[in-house]
């Protein structure tokens, strides 16, 4: 968010939040392990990339695949 300073009698709304967040892309990582007497037990990794898309950027064509 660089350059756009908010008025200080406005208040930035959820939607105003998600549309700037989305407009420049999102990087969620984060690591979650399950562990008993020091044994893990379930160790889950997450590495998301969250952005919005263009309508105006053509989807690469997709070819069916038959056996």
């Amino acid at each position: 968010m660089t350059g756009t300073a908010l008025p200080a009698d406005r208040r930035l709304t959820l939607v105003d939040l998600l549309d700037r967040l989305l407009a420049g892309g999102v990087v969620l990582t984060g690591d979650l392990t399950l562990r008993i007497a020091d044994v893990d037990l379930v160790r889950i990794d997450l590495r998301a990339l969250i952005s919005s898309v263009d309508a105006s950027v053509v989807p690469p064509p997709w070819e069916e695949q038959r056996p």
